[in-house]
């Protein structure tokens, strides 16, 4: 990833400067942060939460600066096809399982005294209303 990377943002840094813009200017106007510009200019995108976010950012600062993202995409092929991120994921038995819960098996309990209560109820309305006379 380094040389291409470094040598568009060299462009990059080039471009601001000829347009009298200091990096505040661009951070205001872009939403992108002077830190994350800072990256892209010194070839660093690697210190970005994600390869994503980082091909992301160079495209609107391209843009921001006027220049076309396709042709600077085939000037520096390498600076737009940022490596994929390696992911660790446990896959395997048991994944799907809620760990580390407090009750363990017995979720079933409250929905059951519930439905209990529910029917309890049900049935006293009914001999009450036996009662009355209603039935």
């Amino acid at each position: 990833m380094g040389e291409d990377v470094k040598k568009l943002g060299e462009h990059f840094r080039t471009k601001r400067e000829e347009m009298s813009l200091s990096l505040k200017e661009v951070e205001n106007a872009t939403s992108i942060r002077m830190m994350y510009l800072q990256a892209i200019e010194e070839g660093r995108v690697a210190h970005f939460l994600s390869n994503a976010y980082a091909l992301g950012f160079i495209r609107q600062y391209a843009g921001f600066l006027g220049f076309d993202s396709e042709k600077l995409a085939r000037e520096f092929p390498e600076a737009f096809r940022l490596p994929a991120e390696k992911q660790d994921f446990a896959y395997g038995i048991g994944t799907l399982e809620a760990r580390g819960s407090p009750h363990g098996g017995v979720r079933w309990l409250p929905n059951l005294l519930w439905g209990g209560a529910f029917v309890l109820i049900g049935i006293v309305a009914y001999y009450f209303a036996k009662f009355l006379g209603v039935f």
